[in-house]
Parts: structure tokens; C-alpha cells; sequence
């Protein structure tokens, strides 16, 4: 996996594939005050750099879990065209009913994505989390998916300057060594439309940032800004091909950090 993205760094003619792959589930607030439905945009984009996005197919699954309880969501899905700032890509918009208090966890299972450059497929099961009258309930419990990363802090309320930690999964079980790739959602999705709010950071020199699991699954990280953080634990889940080609089971989370005021 390594050789194969050095591979595709090197190659000039393609130079944003190099960059980090994200699904965003991306929603303006995490905190909801009002009961009422809640638009989400399923993208699947690199919102660092607000670079290449890619095309996606509709998920496998979309759903939420409220208080232990598993809803379907696929019949809110609904397919646009994101206008990225390099190119337009298929996405999608869903919605989650938030009505009574306590935790929302938003799960998407994506289709696996085709990646030319790395002939490589790629899966990125992505868990985002949302939050009504500060009553918390089910973001510190797994979900029982394939692959996922278990927060261990509050993941809809993280101070800027503190530190977050992770814990990767597969099956259920913690995973050593992973490698996690860790993004700054700078171009945030524009809910008005179907383009993106202004960048409010540049890229970083030296490419994605990058941690990686210790021997139980643990990892973390000193969140420095305000905003959207992405975590994505590559390779970490239990299928390991998709039509006779290598897929990278990935597990995505992400975190929203505030300034303390």
C-alpha cells in the first residue's frame, strides 16, 4: 500500500491523487438544539487541499444509531453534483430525523471506489456524530461495523489545543500498527449550494499527516484548530479484495473541535 502511493506521488500527470481520500458526511452543526431533519452531504473529496473529488456510487448502507437503535436512512439519499474547486464529482444528500435528546451516530458504508492510479479498490466505512440537548448516549460504544475507529474522547465537543484519541477496530478486535491518516476539513461543504465555503487553511508540507494504532489499537492526537478533523485508519478491516483487485477496508471518523471562548 505504501509503494503503491509513492507510486502515484511520482506520478506528475496525476499529482492530486497523492493527496489524502476522505468520505465526508459532513453536516453544517453537531450540536442540534431544534427536533427536525438533518441534511448531510456524502462526499467523497480530498477537503484539505479542496482538491480532486471523486466519484461516488450510492452506499451500501446509510443509517444512524440513536440510543443503541440501528434506523435505515438509504431513502433519504438523494444525488447531486459537488463542484469542487479542481472538478465536479457525483455525491449525495441524506438526511438524519433528530428528535429526541442524545447521541446520533451518522454510518455510512460506501461502494468501493476504483483508485486507477494505485489499481487499488478503496471502502471507507465513515462514522460522524451528532448530538441534541448535550445528553450523551452512544458515542463511546462501537457499532459493531466491519472496521472503525472508537473514540475515547467526545467526539462532538473536542477543546482546540487538547488531544484526541482513537481506538482502531477490525471485527470488533483492536489493531496494531495502523496506519491513520489525519485531515483538517479546510473547505468546508457550502449547504446553500453545491460548491464549498472558502479555504481557512493551506496545505502542509510533507504531505498527509499520519499516525499510527499501538499495540492495542490506541492512538492520538493534539488537535491545534477549530473545526472538522478526519481520521482514517488505512487498511484496517477484515476484506482485503474486491473483483479480484487488492480494497483497502478503511475506518473513518470524524471529530468536531471547538475554540474555548
Amino acid at each position: 500500500m505504501k509503494k503503491l502511493l509513492c507510486a502515484a506521488a511520482a506520478a506528475l500527470a496525476i499529482p492530486a491523487m497523492a493527496q489524502a481520500h476522505f468520505l465526508l458526511e459532513y453536516t453544517t452543526d453537531t450540536m442540534i438544539e431544534r427536533p427536525g431533519d438533518v441534511p448531510v452531504k456524502l462526499i467523497f473529496w480530498h477537503p484539505h487541499e479542496a482538491g480532486h473529488a471523486m466519484v461516488m456510487e450510492k452506499p451500501e448502507e446509510f443509517f444512524v444509531i440513536h440510543n443503541g437503535k440501528k434506523t435505515d436512512l438509504m431513502d433519504t439519499l438523494k444525488p447531486f453534483t459537488f463542484e469542487g474547486p479542481d472538478n465536479n464529482a457525483p455525491a449525495f444528500m441524506g438526511s438524519v430525523p433528530v428528535k429526541r435528546s442524545g447521541d446520533y451516530v451518522v454510518v455510512t458504508v460506501p461502494t468501493p471506489y476504483y483508485e486507477e492510479s494505485e489499481d487499488i479498490y478503496i471502502q471507507q466505512i465513515t462514522k460522524a456524530y451528532l448530538n441534541r440537548n448535550e445528553l450523551p448516549t452512544d458515542w463511546d460504544q462501537p457499532q459493531g461495523l466491519a472496521t472503525e475507529i472508537l473514540p475515547l474522547n467526545k467526539p462532538y465537543n473536542i477543546i482546540a489545543g487538547s488531544t484526541f484519541t482513537g481506538r482502531v477496530l477490525s471485527e470488533g478486535k483492536p489493531v496494531a500498527g495502523a496506519e491513520i491518516e489525519i485531515e483538517y476539513m479546510a473547505a468546508e461543504p457550502d449547504m446553500d449550494s453545491n460548491g464549498t465555503k472558502p479555504r481557512t487553511a493551506s496545505p502542509l508540507p510533507g504531505g498527509a499527516i499520519v499516525a499510527i494504532s499501538d499495540d492495542n489499537g490506541y492512538f492520538s492526537f493534539g488537535v491545534p484548530k477549530a473545526g472538522y478533523w478526519g481520521f482514517a485508519a488505512l487498511g484496517s478491516g477484515p476484506a482485503t479484495e474486491h473483483e479480484g483487485k487488492e480494497l483497502s477496508q478503511d475506518a473513518v471518523i470524524w471529530i468536531r473541535a471547538w475554540d474555548l471562548e
